[in-house]
């Protein structure tokens, strides 16, 4: 069952028409990455769904609903976690957590929510006191606390320390495996390759590439061999290595050092998409 489904979605501003006409589909507990740089419309595309913005063109279902026209039972249903947020700074972090839980029908229980995201030890601290790591951690948890069947993450990690990160990554697959349904943009291409099932790139408005982290792009249509011999160094680019690995492996060579397959990176293929749309 499709949690969002998106045909001819348009919108533009004065002159510039920021969503093209994209098509979506995301699946029921499907982590989904949507990349871009910054003014792909990618804000604008999430803010339409999750019902802040109004479109101009195309039809949209999230959770079987319009969000143009959605009431408060629909927006219950759904998490969002924005990319900044600076309010409620005079209050501590479980006065916050548990006063947005009121709002909710059947809420997770807000000191779980707080454990969860890593704040036990400054549940008592006010806001304003917490570094930006923390913080974001507390955005977090205003995203969860309300079990939604469908979380939007906007640059969830940003601030956090490498250690704090793959924290939120253990949580981020915990949520999907009970079934909720999460929609992701992050700057953090490891990170996108980490968690999300399926992506598009967006530019320009429009969507230029879709498919699974491995193979977007094609991926996996080219990989780079490279190897030292009494010769050099050597760097081939083919579609499969396996001819050319067997046939470096039987020279038996002693002087045969390096030998290395790569295929492109995820930013190698996200950072060609994004040229070739401009």
């Amino acid at each position: 069952m499709a949690v969002i489904e998106v045909h001819g979605l348009r919108k533009r501003y004065g002159r510039r028409q920021a969503v093209d006409g994209i098509d979506l589909t995301v699946a029921r507990g499907e982590v989904f990455g949507l990349l871009g740089p910054n003014g792909a419309g990618k804000s604008t595309t999430v803010e339409i769904l999750e019902g802040y913005r109004p479109r101009d063109g195309g039809d949209v279902r999230v959770l079987g609903e319009d969000p143009a026209t959605a009431g408060r039972g629909w927006r219950a249903r759904i998490g969002v976690v924005l990319q900044q947020a600076n309010d409620s700074a005079g209050l501590t972090v479980r006065e916050v957590v548990r006063h947005v839980a009121g709002f909710y029908p059947a809420p997770r229980d807000p000191d779980a929510v707080i454990d969860l995201c890593g704040l036990s030890d400054k549940a008592d601290a006010k806001l304003r006191t917490l570094s930006g790591g923390q913080r974001r951690r507390v955005d977090v948890a205003l995203g969860i606390v309300g079990d939604p069947e469908l979380l939007f993450l906007d640059e969830p990690t940003t601030g956090f320390d490498p250690q704090a990160r793959r924290q939120f990554w253990s949580l981020i697959r915990s949520l999907a495996a009970e079934g909720t349904t999460i929609v992701l943009t992050s700057h953090y291409l490891d990170e996108v390759e980490a968690l999300a099932g399926r992506l598009v790139v967006l530019a320009g408005g429009r969507i230029v590439a879709e498919g699974t982290p491995a193979t977007i792009g094609g991926r996996t249509e080219e990989s780079t061999v490279s190897w030292r011999d009494a010769d050099g160094t050597h760097q081939v680019s083919v579609a499969d290595p396996t001819a050319l690995l067997a046939g470096l492996t039987a020279r038996n060579d002693p002087q045969l050092t390096d030998l290395r397959v790569q295929r492109r990176s995820l930013e190698d293929v996200y950072l060609d998409l994004i040229g070739e749309a401009r």
